[in-house]
């Protein structure tokens, strides 16, 4: 006779969950720390335009497809331009944050696995917007592009980029909408087991054809953001213990009649 339980589901491991209070004043922190820092290299224009010059020359050398091709195809409906400049204004800080507290209260390894993965990105990728200063392809004027915030709204940055205190407007390189959106997809790939879960990578891809179609980045922001997140990953590893979604319940071994020869007892005869 066989016996075998169904799987159940694996509930979090609430032992490795930190202290909400303490990770809801670290979130913030980070989050802080990201808004000053991209403000820190506010004011430095000449210089964000001429890197724009380079960056834009070294785009068509090595073959990249101008940014114009996207926009073209979100100018064709004024319905489309618009949920583009949506999604790049709404999408990327609710996206992420709902996507910690998820993992927070279903997959608490991987939560401080992402964390850190966000923290590190972040991080790096503020230093080079102190280092490399960039205006985005929306104010090149090389590149013929139309600011789709300020024409079709909504918009997101104010019309004086050298004087915004909103935010840092030449903080182009790298681009952490599509950094955070990858991190996003990549986490609950990892975390989840669904047959469906590649499809999270549709994320990060949307947010690249809006954060270019819409001229707030060039392709290069994506490339030098995926090879920072690359090497990150690569420093920091996966997560140290795998998730199940179920949990192994091996097939019980078959039961054996006592009446069988096999289970008589050394010396006894039957």
């Amino acid at each position: 006779m066989h016996t075998r339980s169904e799987p159940a589901e694996r509930e979090p491991d609430t032992s490795a969950r930190p202290p909400l209070v303490r990770e809801l004043l670290l979130v913030a922190g980070l989050f802080l720390a990201y808004k000053l820092g991209r403000q820190a290299a506010n004011g430095r224009v000449e210089e964000a335009f001429h890197n724009a010059g380079h960056v834009w020359s070294f785009e068509r050398a090595v073959g990249l497809p101008g940014e114009g091709a996207v926009q073209g195809v979100l100018l064709h409906s004024h319905t489309l331009v618009q949920a583009a400049n949506t999604y790049y204004a709404t999408v990327h800080f609710p996206a992420t944050l709902a996507f910690l507290v998820w993992l927070y209260r279903r997959r608490p390894r991987h939560y401080v696995w992402s964390r850190r993965i966000l923290a590190v990105l972040t991080g790096a990728a503020l230093a080079l917007h102190l280092l490399f200063p960039l205006a985005p392809p929306r104010m090149l004027h090389a590149a013929g592009l139309v600011d789709t915030g300020q024409v079709y709204g909504p918009a997101v940055y104010g019309d004086t980029p050298a004087t915004d205190s909103m935010a840092n407007q030449f903080a182009a390189m790298p681009s952490l909408h599509v950094g955070w959106a990858l991190v996003v997809a990549v986490g609950l790939i990892v975390a989840t087991r669904s047959r469906w879960r590649l499809l999270w990578l549709l994320h990060p891809l949307l947010t690249l054809l809006v954060v270019v179609g819409t001229a707030n980045h060039y392709w290069l922001d994506a490339i030098v953001v995926s090879a920072l997140l690359a090497v990150v990953y690569a420093a920091l590893g996966l997560p140290r213990t795998p998730v199940l979604t179920h949990l192994p319940w091996p097939a019980a071994a078959p039961v054996r009649s006592c009446a069988s020869p096999a289970y008589a007892r050394p010396g006894v005869r039957r």
